[in-house]
């Protein structure tokens, strides 16, 4: 009786925050307006950094993670996942992202006991470094430098509520930084995992950046003005230019995945998300996991069907689990993007477990 009220507490708070979800992305402000082509939110939040998958693992899959969840990697797909895991188990990815970026993360769980963990994860995307400060009078340059980074800093907690349902939920600090502006904001994730009476099949779902709005904010934004131009008033007077909000990339995710033991040494894990964002149209990611004797892992995938403007396509990867020794495992994993126009993004990703 008593993880029975857990459950429905549960999927109360859900129930509560789903609805929410419109309100966030702005989308209520337009419902009533006419267009004479169909209009999405494409480019209207913040800290689009979130967006970004980790894990060479699930991104060789697609991205379609959410109802796997079993590694380090579910820290940032669904939090529930980590109530699973037995083994203090670290992640550590790094991403060649577009247009020459560098994406990098880490994760940390501990397990307390046999159904909670613990979990602490950092995101970090660098888009540039002391990058020459150029302006109309010094095309050149005026001698500052300046660069523009993101960062996130995330808390989760998971536990079992019965032996096939587990809950998990994260905090997180996103910044963003950009010269002398900065902007912040915290946020929380959702997630759940069922482990159904039928063998190998997993339902999850999350809710992810359920937070606060973001504005740029910092010393550049003082610019002197003159309120009277015509007549010379005083042009020295300070001004403080207010930048507008932005909420962050709300996104509700629900996968299901099937695990097919066909021979001690041949296993395979498929998986599909569907995926419904704040900030751009409903769309689907798949994929497909093949392991030999827990050694050797070939992954594939598909991300973004049924949205005809994404440049996202097909997934590629590969994995190798080595155990140095009874209490240390080591696995490396690759994976492959093809982005069309934007040419391609590789990923690289080490998992400990002890």
């Amino acid at each position: 009786m008593k993880s029975k009220k857990y459950i429905y507490g549960i999927l109360f708070i859900i129930t509560l925050i789903v609805p929410n979800m419109y309100a966030q992305s702005g989308e209520d402000e337009f419902s009533k307006m006419n267009f004479a082509e169909s209009v999405t939110n494409r480019g209207t939040s913040a800290a689009a950094f979130l967006e970004i998958g980790v894990g060479a693992r699930a991104e060789a899959m697609g991205s379609a993670f959410t109802a796997i969840s079993n590694d380090a990697s579910a820290l940032y797909w669904n939090a529930a996942g980590i109530s699973g895991l037995t083994d203090v188990s670290i992640t550590a990815s790094h991403t060649e992202w577009l247009a020459e970026t560098k994406f990098q993360n880490l994760g940390l769980v501990i397990p307390i006991g046999d159904s909670k963990a613990f979990g602490f994860s950092l995101t970090m995307l660098d888009y540039m470094d002391k990058q020459p400060v150029r302006t109309i009078r010094y095309p050149e340059g005026t001698g500052e430098y300046y660069d523009a980074s993101d960062l996130a800093i995330a808390v989760s907690y998971a536990m079992n509520i019965t032996e096939g349902f587990s809950f998990g939920i994260t905090g997180k600090y996103i910044y963003q930084t950009i010269w002398h502006e900065s902007a912040a904001a915290f946020a929380a994730d959702l997630g759940i995992l069922y482990k159904t009476d039928l063998k190998g099949l997993t339902l999850g779902a999350s809710i992810s950046n359920f937070g606060s709005d973001m504005r740029l904010d910092g010393r550049d934004l003082i610019r002197p003005y003159d309120e009277d131009q015509q007549n010379y008033s005083n042009d020295k007077l300070n001004v403080l230019l207010k930048t507008d909000e932005f909420s962050l990339p709300l996104l509700f995710r629900f996968g299901i995945a099937y695990n097919l033991a066909v021979h001690s040494d041949h296993d395979f894990n498929l998986a599909a998300d569907l995926l419904h964002p704040s900030n751009n149209v409903e769309s689907m990611n798949v994929g497909l996991e093949y392991g030999f004797k827990n050694v050797l892992f070939l992954r594939g995938g598909y991300q973004s069907l049924f949205d005809n403007r994404s440049e996202t396509g097909l997934t590629l990867g590969i994995g190798v689990r080595n155990p140095l020794s009874d209490f240390l495992d080591i696995e490396f994993n690759y994976a492959y993007s093809d982005w069309g126009k934007l040419k391609s993004v590789q990923r690289f990703s080490i998992d400990l477990r002890f």
